[in-house]
């Protein structure tokens, strides 16, 4: 039996609500094992700068580098599976009319629980895409490292890196989900990477209710009408027992 508290007048705003949105950040796939970008900076690159991994200047200098890096990051990935917060936000899609589930994480874990709305504003790591034409490329030979697009320009992973604007399109969506919805919820997410922390605000500034989950207290947590303390994996699955019993 899950021991989260979960307070009932947040269940009831839930119940009522007919759009939902959701931020997620690293600590959601942290708890599936995958380790943040700074963390994953061990053995044998743990005397690289970030800077040197994840730039369009770092690219440009070592390309080969970057690549490998990037490889060695999506086979982890590949071996890892969703957790229980993951299958619940998936589970809680089915209970609202509108469901937009905003991601800062690249791994695909919430597709691979069953989310179907889900919009990625840095990207995914599994995707590669030109590097002069910015076009996603669905097959290539990897013949060298990395391999090159049909136009002869460098394939790079599909992600955001230090530096890059956010995908306009779907920062658009993200915006669009968090002015109109009548509950936000935040989850393992710090609310310091902009502009992904401004999400929650502008949901909150539009009168919605904004539902914070995460083990530690952030920026946000003044802000937020709830505080849920506490993993995803254990606080999500609580709040969807909650939600589906009194629906």
């Amino acid at each position: 039996m899950n021991t989260c508290i979960i307070p009932s007048e947040l269940v009831e705003r839930l119940v009522s609500a007919r759009r939902v949105a959701v931020l997620t950040g690293a600590g959601i796939s942290a708890e599936s094992g995958i380790p943040t970008f700074r963390d994953a900076l061990t053995g044998l690159w743990a005397h690289y700068d970030p800077q040197e991994l994840a730039t369009p200047e770092g690219f440009a200098r070592n390309p080969k580098l970057v690549w490998e890096w990037y490889a060695e990051r999506r086979a982890r990935i590949a071996g890892v599976a969703p957790n229980p917060g993951h299958f619940a936000l998936a589970a809680l899609e089915k209970h609202f009319e509108r469901f937009t589930l905003v991601t800062q994480n690249i791994d695909s874990l919430h597709q691979r629980a069953g989310s179907r709305e889900v919009v990625e504003l840095h990207g995914n790591i599994a995707r590669v895409k030109c590097s002069a034409e910015e076009i996603v490329v669905g097959e290539y030979a990897e013949t060298e490292s990395p391999p090159r697009c049909r136009c002869g320009a460098l394939l790079r992973p599909d992600v955001v890196w230090f530096g890059e604007m956010l995908p306009a399109g779907a920062m658009a969506r993200a915006e669009e989900a968090a002015e109109h919805c009548e509950v936000f919820l935040s989850i393992g997410t710090s609310a310091q990477v902009y502009p992904a922390a401004e999400l929650p605000l502008r949901a909150l500034s539009a009168g919605a209710t904004v539902v914070e989950i995460n083990p530690e207290r952030t920026a946000l947590s003044r802000h937020a009408h709830f505080v849920l303390p506490g993993a995803a994996g254990k606080v999500l699955p609580a709040l969807l027992e909650k939600l589906a019993a009194s629906a």
